[in-house]
């Protein structure tokens, strides 16, 4: 935010006027000229980003070419110190959106706007310039009539056409209006059916939504509406809206027809250019005929209602016999039509890691069970209604019933069930760190209890488990992802080796219900999943199809490509992708996961400036001198490097193919300790000089997994998560007596990321005790007291250099800081409040800190995932059309 009295080269800042997702807008004085204007400024940070670079300037060089009355007229471009800003025309009035807020406008009124708009986009389209974001918020209604606004997506050739399947990589997420940037560009409720299926926009895809915003002035309600991305695709797809004289019988006859023709779904039906329907308004503006329907309103009525039913059988006729010709097509003519699907609001989906909950569509594809806010969650695909489902605090790895009215899921180390719409969960059996479940049509949910497990079987009904698949540890140490094939007497399933996981053993295998038989079907490491034919798995980031034949158990021909960048979840080795048996899929994109790039931002929340290149590195710690950084990079092994910070040069400390975890930082800066993975089993605690000039010292080894969080200012103990990930208890570990460990909260819920104070009197922690993670603080030695910090969820804690706050992470992924008081025996709070939103990238492991604070305590150092750290889950309906039959 720009202070008011700033200066922008010769502009002198007012007053804010508004922001949106592309820039903040001023009132500002011109000095030189000593007239009031508009200035747009691009945020620092989103200046970084390229894409959104070239689309400011873009919108810069587009208005330049125009000069139009109803064009907001540019009168300078300029940056000052990497501030990139427009000055424009400063206009009095109120966009169009909030006007249409009070309801329809008056006829006279919405002919002439509507004149006025494609007077203007007639002018755009003669320079050869689209505006493709046409909607409400973007006309300006003054005294001077309107004023069309927003250029940022206008282009003067539209981008080539990208191949049908690869389109949906790209599309990007929904925000609030459904506001979109990529491949489809533009608001939904506006776009022409070309565009939502990613081809070329050209001057009729805005007179298509030109005729969405005269529908809107002329009857105030959308030309088409849906509760879900899905459902509106659906809608502007394949439905018309209400003759506007139904809604307002009032309306002549001949803006029935204009608006029609606008909206007609094949552009080649359309009006073929805006000076056409600039014509055809100022015709019926010009006619009698509104004049002479207001004069017999109840004739024109009655006549009104009979067309609108005969029109409403025809539409009805039509519609049956489409039906009917689809479904003797089997789907042949249907193209895949693809849209996102969101997580409820302040939430995001929890989809990555080893407590992760991800999107499972149910098998007759009209809903999904997701995790999002530390809770399940089940969304209608058809109405886009969500609910969360009390009593699933903390559920990972949902899954359905076959007959896609009950849930399935693991909480509080308890396999349990549930119905879709709510109500109490049935505890099933034990199921200590789960690895997936599957529920067959026999009433049978076959799962995987452990990390280390084969697979088990259980009624689902509840009962005593009984080994399904038993593990031979020469070859594989765990059976996870298990899936029934239709017949619902075999399932599908992952086997693979910790020690070595892509081995020539590795592959997804088949197993009979009765154990009878169980053989591989093909070398893979992932998921995989049986649906219309294929066989579906996630190879790198491509997700891919083998023809399948469910009777023989047979996979031919070779893998078919479905969709690109596709998420692979390294941690837990599984396909973030799940299909229904009608058609319907859904997969996470890979951006969610990809890579991350160390940044330092102020408290504010501005970017500062970044370290090195993006990359796989996560869980940063900052030396005591602030001049290096720790960090784990490397896929499988874990190694240990650090960065210097101010050239963003990196050093590899630890070789050698174990798995290293959790680094620190001695408090001299001398000496770094971390955990290694040893064999299958131990783990070992080891401390190495940080120039790397030494051998590494083993401290400690355990027959656990067990990785230090902190390290005390006296150097003297350790704070450890002993235990499985996701179900970690914090361990304190005296160094002189490593034996003597003990637990600091006697509590069996799962604690995780303990944090010394900077005194050593205060210990931060992370605990589900209340069946969400939340943030606790207790003393140090402990006295079973503590204090919880955070209200609605939080995760990695970390203290101020001054001891004075406490910074975490919300469940809703906005940073937070708690000013608190630790000065006498009792620990007080003072106020918790939010500094920013941050997308912080954690690797594999969604519990590991992300960030670390600065010794002067003035910068925060984040592993920061920028937008592409929201987790984006793309739709797909009829995801075969265009298979090889």
């Amino acid at each position: 935010m720009i202070a008011a009295g700033s200066r922008l080269g010769p502009y002198e800042v007012l007053s804010p006027l508004g922001a949106g997702g592309m820039g903040e807008v001023y009132k500002a004085r011109d000095t030189r000229l000593g007239r009031t204007v508009a200035v747009k400024v691009l945020p620092q940070h989103l200046s970084s980003s390229p894409e959104v670079r070239q689309r400011f300037e873009r919108e810069a060089k587009t208005i330049s070419q125009l000069s139009h009355p109803h064009i907001c007229a540019l009168y300078d471009v300029g940056n000052q110190e990497g501030v990139e800003y427009l000055v424009m025309e400063y206009l009095e009035g109120e966009t169009l959106a909030d006007r249409l807020v009070r309801g329809a406008l008056p006829l006279e009124q919405t002919l002439r706007y509507g004149i006025e708009i494609a007077d203007a986009l007639d002018k755009a389209h003669r320079q050869g310039i689209v505006h493709r974001d046409l909607k409400p918020g973007n006309v300006m209604l003054t005294k001077s009539g309107v004023k069309l606004l927003d250029f940022g997506l206008a282009r003067m050739q539209p981008p080539r056409e990208a191949p049908a399947l690869s389109r949906l990589s790209a599309l990007p997420t929904q925000e609030k209006p459904l506001t979109q940037e990529g491949t489809i560009l533009g608001t939904f409720q506006y776009m022409a059916p070309e565009q939502l299926e990613g081809r070329e926009a050209d001057a009729r895809s805005d007179i298509f939504a030109l005729g969405a915003v005269l529908y809107e002035m002329a009857t105030g309600g959308k030309a088409f509406s849906g509760a879900s991305q899905a459902s509106l695709i659906t809608a502007i797809m394949s439905s018309e809206p209400a003759p506007i004289s139904v809604v307002q019988p009032l309306a002549p006859p001949a803006l029935d027809r204009i608006a029609r023709t606008c909206l007609a779904k094949d552009p080649e039906d359309r009006w073929q250019s805006a000076a056409d329907l600039c014509r055809e308004l100022r015709w019926i503006a010009e006619s009698s005929q509104a004049g002479a329907a207001a004069v017999a309103p109840v004739r024109v009525r009655r006549r009104r209602d009979w067309v609108a039913w005969a029109t409403a059988g025809l539409l009805l006729a039509a519609g049956l016999y489409l039906a009917n010709e689809l479904h003797r097509v089997r789907g042949i003519a249907r193209p895949a039509l693809h849209a996102f699907l969101m997580a409820p609001e302040n939430t995001t989906f929890h989809s990555i890691g080893d407590d992760a909950a991800p999107v499972v569509l149910s098998p007759d594809g009209e809903r999904s069970v997701f995790g999002a806010g530390g809770k399940l969650w089940v969304e209608s695909l058809r109405t886009g209604a969500t609910a969360a489902l009390a009593g699933t605090e903390a559920a990972t790895f949902p899954f359905w019933s076959p007959d896609s009215r009950s849930i399935g899921f693991f909480s509080e180390g308890k396999l349990k069930t549930m119905d879709a719409t709510g109500g109490p969960a049935q505890t099933i059996c034990d199921a200590p760190n789960s690895r997936g479940g599957a529920w067959s049509s026999s009433g049978v949910i076959v799962f995987a209890p452990d990390v280390r497990s084969g697979l088990f079987r259980v009624p689902a009904s509840g009962g005593t488990p009984a080994p399904l698949t038993t593990l031979d540890v020469r070859l594989h140490t765990t059976h996870r992802w298990p899936n029934f094939l239709p017949d619902g007497r075999h399932v599908l399933y992952l086997a693979a080796n910790h020690a070595e996981p892509q081995s020539a053993q590795t592959g997804i295998y088949v197993v009979s219900l009765d154990g009878k038989e169980n053989r591989r079907l093909l070398p893979g490491f992932g998921s995989a999943q049986y649906a219309s034919g294929w066989l579906l798995t996630v190879r790198d980031t491509s997700l891919v199809g083998l023809r399948f034949d469910p009777g023989r158990l047979s996979v031919s021909g070779e893998p078919v490509r479905i969709a690109e960048n596709v998420n692979f979840d390294s941690g837990v080795w599984r396909g973030t992708f799940t299909v229904s048996t009608n058609g319907v899929l859904a997969y996470q994109l890979a951006q969610g996961s990809a890579r991350g790039q160390l940044t330092w931002f102020d408290f504010a929340g501005r970017s500062l400036r970044t370290v090195g290149e993006p990359s796989q590195a996560y869980s940063p710690r900052i030396s005591p001198d602030g001049r290096r950084a720790l960090v784990i990079l490397g896929d499988p092994n874990n190694d240990i490097w650090i960065y210097e910070l101010e050239r963003g040069v990196r050093t590899r400390l630890t070789t050698g193919g174990l798995v290293n975890v959790s680094p620190l930082w001695s408090r001299d800066g001398t000496q770094i300790l971390f955990s290694s993975q040893a064999g299958l089993e131990d783990f070992v605690i080891s401390t190495m000089p940080s120039d790397g000039s030494g051998q590494r010292r083993d401290l400690y080894r355990y027959r656990d997994r067990i990785e230090p969080t902190d390290w005390s200012p006296d150097g003297r103990t350790l704070l450890c998560a002993k235990g499985n990930i996701g179900d970690s208890r914090i361990w304190v570990i005296p160094l002189a007596e490593p034996s003597k460990g003990f637990a600091l909260v006697p509590s069996s819920a799962p604690q995780n990321s303990a944090q010394f104070s900077p005194d050593g009197r205060w210990v931060a922690y992370m605990s589900r005790e209340t069946g969400q993670d939340e943030i606790s603080v207790t003393p140090f030695p402990p006295s079973g007291a503590h204090w919880q910090i955070s209200a609605n969820g939080g995760v990695q804690p970390h203290w101020s250099p001054d001891g004075r706050e406490l910074y975490f992470v919300s469940a809703a992924g906005e940073m937070m800081a708690a000013s608190v008081d630790g000065r006498g025996s009792r620990f007080e709070v003072k106020e918790v409040r939010p500094l920013f939103r941050v997308n912080i990238y954690t690797g594999p492991r969604t519990e590991v800190l992300g960030y670390d604070v600065a010794p002067d305590g003035k910068r925060l150092l984040v592993n920061s995932a920028g937008e592409a750290g929201v987790p984006r889950v793309a739709l797909v309906t009829n995801w075969t059309a265009g298979l090889p039959k």
